[in-house]
This record gives C-alpha cells, sequence and structure tokens, in this order.
C-alpha cells in the first residue's frame, strides 16, 4: 500500500472514510478482495508470495492497512514480510494499544513501515521510523511511504480533495472517491521529496495513481464505516496495459459489525463496474 486517505470521526454519517492505492510490481501474484478461506472472518486481498496483506477487515470490525516508508539505503534481505503485521492484527484478539506495543518491540527485525490498527474502540497509527504509538484524535490524515501526515504533494492534494468531498451537502459516491484515487497529475520537479532513488523514479511514483511499464497502483479501496455500524467496503483491481492501466473488476462486500444496530452480517460482492447491491447471506 503507498497512499492512505483517510477522515476518521470527522463525518456526522461516517465514523470512518479510508481511501487507500497498492502499488506493486505487476509481475506479483495477488488474489482480491474476498473472504481468506482459511480464515473465513478475514476479509482482504492477499499477497500470494509471502502470503500477507496490505489492507483488510473482519467480521468483528477490526481493521489494519499498512504502508512501506521508502528508505532504499535501509533494506534488509531478511526482513520478515511487513504484510504479516496486517494479518497478525486480523487474525488476533488484541486491542489494538496492546498489539502495537507488542510490535513496537520487535519492529527493529522489519523493513520500514507504517502500521495503522484499529476497531469499534479507536484508531493508532505506528512506525518503526518513529518511537510513538499514536492514538488518533478526530481527523483527516494522509499517509504514503514517509510518516503520517508527511506533506508529500500526493498526500496534501488528496487530504485536500476528501476534506472538500465530505464537506459538500451532497454525498460522495464511491465513483467519486474512485476518481480521486485515480488522479493522475505529476507535481512540479521541486515539490517532490528526496527519498533515495533517482529523480527519475520519483516522478514516477509521486502521483496519487501510478503507472509505468513495470509497476504501478494494482489496486483502489474505498471503506466507508458509518456510525451505526454498517461497513461496505469496494476494491478496484487493475491490470497492466499499454498505454493504459484497465480496471480488471470491483468487489463489494457490506457488513454491519456486531454490538451495532442488531449484529445482523450481509455480504455482496460485483465483478462489474456498477455500484453493486449486497445480497442478505
Amino acid at each position: 500500500m503507498c497512499l492512505i486517505l483517510f477522515a476518521y470521526k470527522s463525518h456526522p454519517r461516517y465514523r470512518l472514510v479510508l481511501l487507500a492505492n497498492r502499488d506493486e510490481f505487476y509481475d506479483r501474484a495477488t488474489a482480491p478482495l474476498q473472504f481468506w478461506q482459511d480464515h473465513p472472518d478475514v476479509l482482504a486481498g492477499r499477497d500470494l508470495e509471502k502470503e500477507g496483506t496490505w489492507l483488510g477487515i473482519t467480521r468483528g470490525g477490526r481493521l489494519a492497512a499498512i504502508t512501506n516508508y521508502r528508505d532504499p539505503l535501509s533494506i534488509k534481505a531478511d526482513a520478515p514480510s511487513r504484510g504479516h503485521l496486517v494479518a497478525d492484527f486480523l487474525l488476533g484478539r488484541e486491542t489494538p494499544a496492546h498489539y502495537m506495543h507488542r510490535v513496537r518491540l520487535r519492529a527493529n527485525q522489519y523493513n520500514g513501515f507504517n502500521l495503522i490498527v484499529g476497531d469499534t474502540t479507536g484508531l493508532f497509527y505506528f512506525s518503526n521510523r518513529d518511537p510513538d504509538i499514536r492514538s488518533l484524535a478526530p481527523g483527516i490524515y494522509g499517509l504514503s511511504n514517509h510518516l503520517l501526515d508527511t506533506p508529500w504533494p500526493k498526500v496534501r492534494e488528496g487530504k485536500n480533495r476528501l476534506a472538500t468531498m465530505l464537506q459538500s451537502p451532497t454525498e460522495p459516491t464511491s465513483e467519486l472517491f474512485f476518481d480521486l484515487l485515480q488522479h493522475r497529475e505529476i507535481p512540479p520537479d521541486d515539490h517532490l521529496p528526496h527519498t533515495g532513488v533517482d529523480f527519475a523514479w520519483e516522478r514516477v511514483l509521486s502521483p496519487i495513481f501510478i503507472t509505468s511499464p513495470t509497476y504501478g497502483t494494482r489496486s483502489s479501496s474505498v471503506l466507508l464505516i458509518d456510525t451505526k455500524g454498517r461497513l461496505r467496503l469496494w476494491e478496484r483491481t487493475w491490470t497492466q496495459a499499454q498505454p493504459e492501466p484497465r480496471a480488471d473488476g470491483t468487489q463489494y462486500y457490506e457488513l454491519i459489525v456486531p454490538g451495532t444496530r442488531d449484529g445482523r452480517s450481509e455480504a455482496g460482492r460485483s465483478n462489474d463496474l456498477r455500484e453493486p447491491q449486497a445480497k442478505q447471506k
């Protein structure tokens, strides 16, 4: 995951609005969003190379997401997969705060990461490039491949666009959120960060939506959790195609988090690009 934009307790209807793009090499095998057969409470895509994930939820309302911290000079070739930091939280029962404290004890084993975990009680952020665990207050946040709210152009642009959408008297649709995630404008060279990769690669990596012959945005996710516990999650996958990436399908799921309303659970799925209707399970 290379960009996460989210509004936490900042909208009268939604407890959480989270938008995310996962950027990865096109040849890395990946399973799309689905309930895992070996862990049927977990709803997430899956990296088939290391068996971890970049963003996921559970039927019980647990949430986790991760981005890499870009620091090519400090890469450890034998480090464990960062995707397991997401999967382990989703599979566990620890509170978000306790889990983050346990991650911090072993954080130096991993290459650079930014981790977000939460449940119905709160939302937390930790990076192994910063010693502090943060319990997040209500607000609008942006996270790319540096620390939370580092003002890279894509982060500033994404946060501003998300704030404008949430302030509109008309509630944004999932398609409008996907439009935000497909923004491809490259910032001016003098606005680009210097992260240790060559400048041509900085340009490639600078937009909200990334395209290149070998690496780019592989999936876009929209997660909405309202104040009554209704959770909706869309994932749109992208296939490499020259000269433009091609939308390969949209997965959609909806459920009610236990402990909210009457605890019912619903799920639906769509492989086309229309707004899907949830199906009763």
